[in-house]
């Protein structure tokens, strides 16, 4: 906790005198934030009468202290400053009914119902709010690669450049209102990089890699039926699409279990990483991986009350 405390007090003391940053200055950030939950789930396996009160960010209290909300909250504060997109980032003035909008109509291209279509769209707001907070165009403190509202590669980004490409005219004849907008925003982005117009980069980063996934939409919701868990299952679509896809292929989505180590050494780096008993697993069902996951529950409770806000 001191050590975290400690690269608090630098980076705002940095920013707040204006120095230069160093190069990814998030990520020591990053590793003493992690380094605190898991010293702090240590501490109550080894005494689990000091787990306390529940907090604010829904982290289970095993694995973190509520008397140190202030230090997360200092935490996002400085990631906000060191990820504020650059000056000639296109904004949205409807960020989130944007995503809503191409998303429902990406998956009524891809053959949805218009129920399926708005759960599609329902998830992808999710995957904004994991991605960025709901925070469109930012730049990226812990790594030069990802960029804008979905944090995409350049790569990505031409990928999903070309795959709208192969929908659009579809999309044009059921929805002319949604192609006039689009027709907009690529007049408007010009040669800036797509990834800092927040409409371009939605749509490009969701044709990237969600959208193949669409139509597996009713099998998604009939294997996980809680709103939340069809969130992270499109999250961990980043995080290891290929055990993702078979276990949802496999017919038994919540028990079908990874046991091979370089996946395992994935999800020890992002998932399994707070504490020495989650680092020390060497296999896990979709069912463990899920509830793992808890840094996005308050992101995706925060996009699905977005989403009905958005449907009112």
């Amino acid at each position: 906790m001191n050590a975290f405390k400690s690269i608090l007090r630098e980076r705002r003391a940095q920013i707040d005198s204006k120095q230069q940053l160093s190069n990814l200055p998030g990520q020591a950030l990053y590793l003493a934030r992690n380094n605190m939950i898991s010293a702090y789930k240590d501490l109550t396996d080894a005494l689990p009468s000091k787990i306390g009160r529940s907090n604010k960010f829904a982290i289970p209290p095993a694995y973190f202290d509520a008397d140190n909300e202030p230090l997360l909250d200092e935490y996002t504060n400085l990631f906000n400053i060191m990820q504020a997109p650059p000056v000639n980032a296109q904004n949205s003035a409807t960020p989130f009914k944007d995503v809503v909008e191409l998303v429902t109509a990406i998956g009524r291209a891809k053959g949805l119902d218009a129920a399926n279509a708005e759960a599609a769209g329902r998830i992808s707001l999710g995957l904004f709010f994991a991605e960025t907070n709901g925070n469109q165009n930012i730049g990226n403190a812990r790594s030069n690669k990802y960029k804008g509202s979905l944090q995409t590669g350049v790569s990505e980004d031409k990928n999903g450049q070309r795959r709208w490409a192969a929908i659009r005219k579809s999309i044009a004849a059921f929805d002319p209102a949604l192609s006039a907008r689009d027709n907009k925003e690529e007049a408007r982005v010009g040669d800036l990089d797509h990834r800092f117009n927040h409409w371009t980069a939605v749509r490009d980063g969701l044709m990237n890699a969600h959208a193949d996934l669409f139509p597996q939409i009713p099998a998604i919701m009939k294997g996980l039926p809680n709103p939340i868990d069809q969130m992270k299952f499109f999250e961990l679509i980043q995080i290891i699409p290929s055990p993702t896809k078979f276990a949802l292929y496999s017919g038994n989505l919540v028990n079908y279990r990874i046991s091979d180590q370089t996946i395992m050494r994935y999800l020890r780096n992002s998932i399994f990483t707070f504490g020495r008993a989650d680092r020390a697993k060497t296999s896990a069902t979709f069912r463990e991986i899920l509830n793992a996951m808890w840094l996005f529950n308050d992101k995706f409770e925060r996009a699905l009350a977005k989403f009905n806000e958005i449907k009112t």
